[in-house]
């Protein structure tokens, strides 16, 4: 059966056909993953803003690699505090681990023989549930796309926090109709305060609007940069091809 798919268009798991998927995998058995959360990030940004993040770029890397892309897992673990928070919803670390070991058998019985994890979610928590799920033999690739170094492309922070100068960029440059400017509030916390933070250790300080960082300095510009940056870094390091532009 012969099968044409657009060319440089994402290959989405969802919208093919068995015939097609098989196609796909018999050039190229990799499957991009991405995985987000439904978690606040502050009073201006939505609470899909790490899924848009990671979704958007297995979207590029998937047009640009013709590699499958696998519909985004929308939910992760999230710091437990925050559950009160309207609309927040999550996994605890076992519970996604889990899902994922179910997701990812069945798709490496159907031929895929590399999985590449993409998110945008710096929880301790919730990057271990990825970092341990086990398969028979596919090979497992968990993707960090804020621990790629960006320091040099902010001005209030240096490092990605929550909520920040870094998410609120790059929504402002992914999706800046789901961007509240005028609601962003800035709350700088310490390493040390962060480290907690992140390992699930502390609450989001009371006097913070949910966001942590300097997101009233974001930009769609600035943004523009920092998502370049994570698309190359990935694209050399995962992909095995840079930039010739």
């Amino acid at each position: 059966m012969t099968v044409t798919l657009p060319a440089g268009a994402p290959l989405r798991l969802k919208e093919l056909l068995p015939h097609e998927v098989a196609s796909v995998l018999a050039r190229d058995s990799r499957l991009i993953v991405p995985i987000g959360t439904c978690e606040q990030h502050g009073p201006h940004l939505p609470l899909g803003c790490d899924t848009i993040i990671a979704e958007k770029l297995g979207e590029d890397l998937s047009a640009r690699f013709g590699v499958l892309l696998a519909p985004s897992m929308e939910y992760g673990v999230n710091v437990d505090s925050e559950r009160a928070h309207p609309g927040n919803t999550a996994m605890r670390r076992k519970t996604l681990h889990r899902a994922l070991n179910d997701l990812l058998s069945h798709w490496e019985s159907g031929g895929i023989t590399e999985f590449v994890l993409l998110t945008a979610h710096v929880h301790d928590p919730h990057q271990e549930a990825l970092a341990t799920v086990v398969t028979q033999r596919a090979r497992v690739r968990v993707v960090d796309l804020l621990g790629i170094r960006i320091d040099d492309l902010l001005d209030g922070q240096r490092e990605a926090m929550h909520g920040d100068e870094v998410d609120t960029s790059l929504l402002l440059h992914l999706a800046p109709h789901l961007v509240r400017m005028d609601l962003a509030q800035d709350y700088m916390m310490s390493r040390e305060q962060l480290r907690r933070y992140r390992r699930g250790w502390q609450d989001p300080p009371a006097a913070s609007a949910g966001s942590l960082g300097r997101p009233t300095l974001a930009s769609a510009r600035k943004g523009e940069a920092i998502y370049r940056r994570i698309r190359e870094r990935i694209a050399e390091r995962i992909f095995g091809e840079t930039d010739a532009t």
